[in-house]
């Protein structure tokens, strides 16, 4: 059988609604875990424990910290007076780098790396 641009298009529809199905599900088994979580974490809070051995396996917790910035023109600030430009990430934001470069098409940062690609996508014919 002949691969044609229909056949692949049905194709990938089916798979993709097969992958959305199976994210649907992943959803809802994540969804229980994090009440068996929660369960869980209750259960240390109560015996005020970090970790507890059973047959079935080890439940163990730890803190997790995160950290973000609610004012990133004091935060900026902050960083450059201590010299702290460590607590940054080195990521560009896309977006941002786009716009600046169509604002400013004479300007090219020192050391920028662009990556294109196509990217394709199918979309299902409108019901009739």
């Amino acid at each position: 059988m002949k691969e044609t641009p229909d056949l692949l298009a049905t194709a990938y529809i089916k798979l993709r609604e097969a992958i959305k199905s199976k994210e649907d599900e992943i959803k809802g088994l994540k969804a229980k875990q994090e009440k068996i979580n929660e369960k869980f974490n209750e259960l240390c809070e109560e015996q005020n424990i970090d970790s507890l051995r059973t047959p079935a396996g080890t439940i163990t917790r730890r803190v997790h910290t995160s950290y973000w910035a609610s004012d990133w023109d004091q935060m900026l600030e902050f960083i450059g007076e201590h010299k702290a430009f460590h607590l940054l990430e080195k990521r560009v934001s896309n977006r941002n780098m786009a716009e600046f470069l169509e604002a400013n098409p004479d300007i090219a940062p020192p050391g920028l790396q662009v990556n294109r690609k196509y990217v394709i996508s199918v979309r299902k014919p409108p019901n009739k």
